[in-house]
């Protein structure tokens, strides 16, 4: 015998009392405060707090089974734990007889082994595999539920016992499959129903085995029907804008038991352990063999068969959670500053998936931020948000910051204060009006993380044309640490267009902004959005959009065909009359023309030149024998450059080699004073070049910064060999000492220096 268990006699007279117990009691672990059920028909109860308080109307049987008589005279009075009944008054317990006889059974010597099993059990664990869809966004989400689920212990109503969750990087090793999903377009929400069919079909393709270190999702009613055989269902779960979007819509055809939004994530533990088994008292199979069948079987509560939380919030921004990253030796890492959207653009279903606008206090975003600058080796802050740059922390106040020196150091141009709520430009107008107020402002975030340090890098996404103003430029002008790229989202070269669209510009104002941001921040790059084929589209504003495309120049661009959304205001107002096949014959003719102005302006604006490259690590071709990292610029391009330097004045000085390894900043500083000179000429008669060359150089690896020079462009990739090691700030140090322009601007002076290694 493995466990206690109750005499044959106690178990026949009491199996009555038993069923109402479980029926009884067990309705309190169900109360939900969302919609949890067992089957279609069952209604969710009112809402209850569970955990480790016991039930309002007494104890259950596990409670029982887990209590341990106090006149044990052989267990050891230090190895008892507390008996749960202890606090429970008699009044409390309608089963005093039970839980007479059960405190009074004889025990006998299989106790150790029971301790170890009752052990177990609050240690058992659950595997999860965790898959993402669509934006930067639901990444940084998937980090939160990530650290929600690591650093839970399940709890849920399973009393004693709690489960704990495991990552694992194979869906055919989980017990619990969950997607993190998209709802922007219709193409999006394809993928995830085509992989709901797929994780549903791993059950029967790969059924977990019985035996797997994870203990088997199994099914009690199917326990009942067929002794001996456990169903091994898998819990699959859907998360984020597509859950929110269709909620209860998910679980047709049986694809999903699960189904939780944006805003409830903290209840992922607490719905999965109430989907999971009950996690058992003890060895359940002897206890079977006491009672004349096999429907008999004891379970702390049945496995409930669905569960759905996708209550929005007005409040929910998770800022005291610490996002587990899925790698975490990048040298990016999103921080996730605001939630939601207000704008109520007439195509897009996000207000309704993601909720209304709310931002984070600043000074959480400045120590996450500063904890993984110091502690994590990441040398890239990337701000997210549905509406990043409208971002207005109203709880926060430079007099009630506990860091406002650094958030608001002397030197600095901004304060509190003196900044309130602008647009871009008076073309551009808020279709929400409740905009203003105290607090802080994005250009002071962006300024606050920029202070940490000025070797760590600062980028943002996704914002809106409209929020701008002038601060935030001239801020990303004077800071070499706020990177010189800016995504644009037009959407629509068209006025008549966007205003159907409610962007809340025409493309006079658009063009007026990107004037605007060219003359304060002269290399900066673009991106921008773009939908082809929105409701009652005409040739000629298709063809606005592609003169815009021309006109701009970007440098990245994010191209789709309209896909109608329900709830939005298009889908109430307009109807969706563009045929499937002129969308798609405009969205190629957009891409076609993006990539033709994308090489053009690469090879006028890039080849030749030197930029600052943030190394990410080794590229995906890289090879033993020819290694290449890959790495982004400040403009966020994409950089694969070769690890080799092999260059006349090397051979002369130590013979044909390829090196791995770079100079410093320190060896090739002074070459650099001597530009222009007749030094790139005649370099080769210098001792001071020569002992440059005999330097010791180093290696570069991820998160080091290095100087490239490009020598080729491939739509929006470019290609290049580094020349030497460097740090953000002694490259704009270096560069300000052979030119008086802004850093990397002078095409002539890169070249100049360049030549020094060719």
């Amino acid at each position: 015998m493995t466990g206690p268990l109750l005499g044959g006699a106690m178990a026949r007279s009491s199996r009555m009392s038993w069923r109402m117990v479980r029926t009884t009691l067990g309705r309190n672990h169900r109360g939900l405060s969302t919609t949890i059920s067992k089957s279609d028909s069952r209604q969710p109860s009112s809402s209850r707090s569970t955990g480790s308080r016991l039930p309002d109307d007494g104890v259950t049987l596990s409670h029982f089974l887990a209590s341990q008589p106090q006149e044990q005279q052989h267990q050891p009075s230090d190895a008892q734990e507390p008996s749960l009944l202890d606090s429970v008054p008699e009044a409390a317990d309608p089963l005093g007889r039970l839980k007479h006889q059960v405190l009074n059974r004889d025990v006998n010597d299989s106790y150790p082994q029971q301790q170890q099993q009752q052990q177990q059990q609050k240690e058992a664990t659950l595997k999860f595999h965790l898959k993402t869809y669509g934006c930067q966004m639901n990444v940084s989400d998937s980090d939160i539920v990530r650290a929600i689920l690591l650093e839970s212990s399940g709890g849920g109503s399973h009393s004693q016992g709690r489960w704990r969750f495991e990552e694992t990087i194979h869906e055919k090793e989980a017990d619990i499959l969950l997607t993190n999903t998209c709802a922007i377009r219709e193409n999006a929400e394809t993928k995830v129903w085509n992989r709901l069919h797929e994780l549903r079909a791993l059950d029967a393709k790969h059924p977990l085995p019985s035996t797997s270190t994870s203990l088997p999702i199994a099914n009690p009613s199917q326990s009942r029907k067929k002794k001996g055989k456990k169903k091994n269902k898998r819990i699959v779960g859907v998360l984020g804008c597509m859950a929110e979007r269709l909620k209860e819509d998910m679980f047709k055809d049986g694809t999903a038991d699960l189904i939780v939004g944006p805003d409830a994530y903290r209840d992922l533990p607490r719905l999965l352990s109430l989907l999971a088994p009950p996690l058992p008292q003890t060895n359940l199979q002897p206890v079977e063999s006491q009672f004349e069948s096999s429907s008999d079987v004891l379970y702390e509560e049945e496995r409930l068969e669905r569960a759905v939380n996708v209550q929005l919030s007005l409040e929910e921004t998770y800022a005291d959670i610490t996002p587990v990253r899925k790698d975490p030796n990048e040298v990016s890492a999103f921080v996730s500053v605001m939630r939601g959207c207000n704008n109520m653009c007439s195509y897009c279903v996000v207000p309704f998936t993601r909720g209304r606008e709310r931002s984070r206090e600043l000074d959480t975003i400045v120590q996450e931020s500063q904890q993984l600058f110091e502690n994590e080796g990441v040398r890239e802050i990337v701000l997210l948000g549905q509406n990043v740059n409208s971002y207005h922390d109203k709880k926060s106040s430079s007099s009630q910051s506990s860091s406002s020196s650094i958030i608001m150091p002397v030197s600095s141009s901004l304060s509190s204060s003196s900044l309130e709520y602008k647009t871009s430009n008076p073309g551009f107008t808020n279709m929400f009006k409740l905009r203003g107020g105290s607090g802080y402002y994005f250009a002071d975030l962006v300024e606050a993380v920029a202070n940490i340090s000025p070797e760590l890098r600062v980028r943002f996404t996704s914002p809106h044309p409209k929020d701008y103003p002038p601060e935030l430029l001239h801020l990303m002008a004077e800071r070499n640490n706020v990177c010189n790229q800016l995504h644009m989202p037009a959407q629509s070269g068209s006025s008549s267009v966007l205003k159907r669209m409610r962007r809340g510009y025409s493309r006079e104002a658009y063009l007026q902004l990107i004037d605007d941001v060219r003359a304060t921040i002269p290399d900066v790059a673009l991106s921008s959005d773009f939908i082809a084929g929105f409701c009652g589209e005409t040739e000629e504003e298709h063809e606005d959009t592609v003169s815009l495309m021309h006109q701009v120049a970007y440098d990245q661009a994010f191209m789709f065909a309209y896909s109608m959304r329900g709830k939005t205001h298009a889908h109430r107002t307009m109807e969706d009359d563009v045929p499937q096949a002129i969308k798609m014959a405009r969205l190629n003719e957009i891409i076609h023309t993006f990539r033709t102005r994308v090489q053009e302006r690469n090879e006028a604006t890039e080849v030749g030149r030197l930029r600052l490259v943030l190394v990410e690590g080794e590229s995906r071709r890289s090879t033993p024998e020819q290694i290449q990292f890959s790495g982004r610029t400040d403009q966020n391009k994409r950089v694969v450059f070769s690890s080799a330097v092999a260059t006349a004045a090397i051979t002369a000085v130590d013979g044909p080699q390829q090196y791995s390894h770079y100079w410093t900043s320190n060896e090739i500083r002074p070459l650099l004073k001597q530009l222009p000179t007749t030094m790139s000429t005649n370099r080769n008669d210098l001792d001071m070049y020569n002992n440059v060359l005999l330097q010791t150089k180093v290696p570069i690896q991820a998160g080091d910064y290095a100087v490239v020079e490009i020598t080729q462009a491939r739509g929006h990739t470019l290609q290049g060999r580094a020349l030497w090691r460097t740090s953000l700030t002694e490259f704009h140090e270096m560069m300000n000492m052979t030119t008086n322009n802004m850093p990397g601007i002078d095409v002539d002076t890169d070249k100049a220096v360049s030549s020094l290694f060719s």
